[in-house]
C-alpha cells in the first residue's frame, strides 16, 4: 500500500471536493474559458492518430480533446468520482481509475506503449512524496522508445523542480526540453511553473 496522495486525503477530508472540482470546470468551459492549451501542445508533439497517456487525467478536458483530435487516448486517475465525469462528458477514450505508483496497463490488457504520456495539472505536486521517483518509472515504462512524456506543475508546491529532474532521472527519464509554460516560453531563473519534456534515458 502506497502513501497517500495530497488529493486523496484532500478528498477523505472533503468528500464533496470531487464534485466541486468537476462543477467547477465543467462552468469554465461553458463561460468559453480556455482549458485545453496543455492538450494542444501534447497534439502539437505527435502524429496523427497516436497512443496517448493522461496520467492523473481528473475529469478528461485533456484526453477529452486528444480524443476528438483523432488520437487514442487512455485516461487514469485515483479518483472515481473523476473518472465517472470524464466517461459522462468526454465518451471515447478509455477511463481507467488507478494509482499512478501502481501504474501497469498490460495488467489491464493495454498492451501498447504510449507515443506521449501527459501529465498536466500539479498532478506530481499532489502525489505523496514517497510515490514521486516510482511514477516517474511507471511512466518511463509505458513509453514507447522514441515517446516523450511532458510534465507541468508549479514552483512553490513542496517539489522543487531540480528535485523532479533529479527523480526523473533516476526512473529512466532524461529531460529533451524545458520551458516555463505550456505555451512554449522559455524556463527561467525563478519561474514560477514548469514543462519539461522527457524521454526515456
Amino acid at each position: 500500500m502506497n502513501d497517500a496522495s495530497a488529493w486523496q486525503k484532500i478528498t477523505a477530508a472533503n468528500p464533496d471536493h470531487s464534485t466541486w472540482y468537476i462543477e467547477r470546470f465543467r462552468a469554465m468551459a461553458a463561460s468559453g474559458a480556455d482549458l485545453v492549451g496543455e492538450a494542444r501542445f501534447i497534439d502539437a508533439m505527435v502524429p496523427r492518430g497516436a497512443r496517448i497517456l493522461d496520467a492523473g487525467c481528473g475529469p478528461g478536458r485533456h484526453g477529452g480533446y486528444l480524443a476528438q483530435a483523432g488520437h487514442d487516448v487512455v485516461g487514469v486517475d485515483v479518483d472515481p468520482v473523476l473518472i465517472a465525469a470524464a466517461e459522462e462528458d468526454f465518451p471515447g477514450p478509455t477511463w481507467l481509475v488507478g494509482d499512478l505508483a501502481e501504474l501497469d496497463l498490460p495488467t489491464r490488457g493495454i498492451t501498447e506503449g504510449f507515443d506521449a504520456i501527459l501529465c498536466a495539472g500539479n498532478v506530481m505536486a499532489f502525489l505523496a512524496p514517497s510515490t514521486r521517483r516510482e511514477v516517474l518509472r511507471r511512466m518511463a515504462a509505458h513509453l514507447k522508445p522514441e515517446g516523450r512524456a511532458a510534465i507541468g506543475f508549479g514552483a512553490g508546491r513542496g517539489y522543487e523542480f531540480s528535485d523532479f529532474l533529479d527523480d526523473a532521472r533516476a526512473g529512466g527519464l532524461e529531460p529533451d526540453l524545458l520551458l516555463s509554460t505550456w505555451d512554449l516560453r522559455p524556463l527561467e531563473k525563478g519561474s514560477g511553473f514548469l514543462v519539461a519534456v522527457l524521454r526515456r534515458a
